[in-house]
């Protein structure tokens, strides 16, 4: 088969940009870094290895790809959340975080458990792209507990830095416990919540 053909051939089996990344979250999920090859991915979505580079320059690419978006998901989950609570009191501003970081955490769980498992050990340099995205995020949790401190709905005597990052672990690593048959994300944001902010 030419590379022309085989390039119509892709396109037509589905070998499209995001069903290669949907593949390689999953895969990425389960294996890490380095057991997840070009060829598990292409064999995955059903096309030739070479058919992957219409989409992507590179194995890091497809990672850098996959981290990225998964930190976008959730960014997204969260200024919506935020977005809908403006004139409320700080104590619902951050459940509702929370809530918008949980959902979107475990609604797309093939790119945030692979992003989280990909960065966390270091599987990758890290990247411009990684780190300008990650920041963007954090920056909507730094301008969130700033608020909340302001507002003395957290203790202003505190680290903010390491209030976001106690948070923002303690929520990632639900990915190794939460299992929707023994929570409830709603009950589990207020949980949460009430665990850094108690009622006065």
């Amino acid at each position: 088969m030419s590379i022309a053909a085989e390039k119509g051939a892709g396109h037509a089996e589905g070998g499209s940009r995001r069903l290669i990344l949907d593949h390689a979250a999953r895969l990425l999920r389960s294996g890490g870094y380095h057991q997840t090859t070009l060829r598990e991915i292409a064999e995955a979505v059903g096309i030739r290895k070479a058919s992957l580079y219409y989409h992507f320059a590179s194995k890091e690419e497809i990672v850098e790809a996959v981290v990225n978006d998964g930190v976008r998901f959730v960014h997204e989950g969260v200024v919506a959340a935020l977005a809908t609570t403006e004139a409320a009191p700080p104590r619902e501003r951050l459940e509702a975080a929370i809530r918008g970081h949980l959902s979107a955490l475990h609604g797309h769980g093939d790119y945030t458990s692979a992003s989280i498992k990909v960065f966390n050990f270091g599987s990758v340099p890290a990247l411009e792209s990684v780190r300008a995205v990650r920041r963007a995020y954090e920056d909507v949790w730094r301008g969130l507990i700033a608020e909340l401190q302001q507002a003395g709905a957290l203790p202003t005597e505190r680290s903010p830095d390491v209030l976001r990052l106690f948070l923002l672990g303690a929520l990632n690593g639900s990915t190794d416990w939460y299992r929707p048959e023994r929570f409830e994300i709603d009950a589990l944001a207020r949980e949460l919540a009430a665990l850094l902010s108690p009622a006065s």
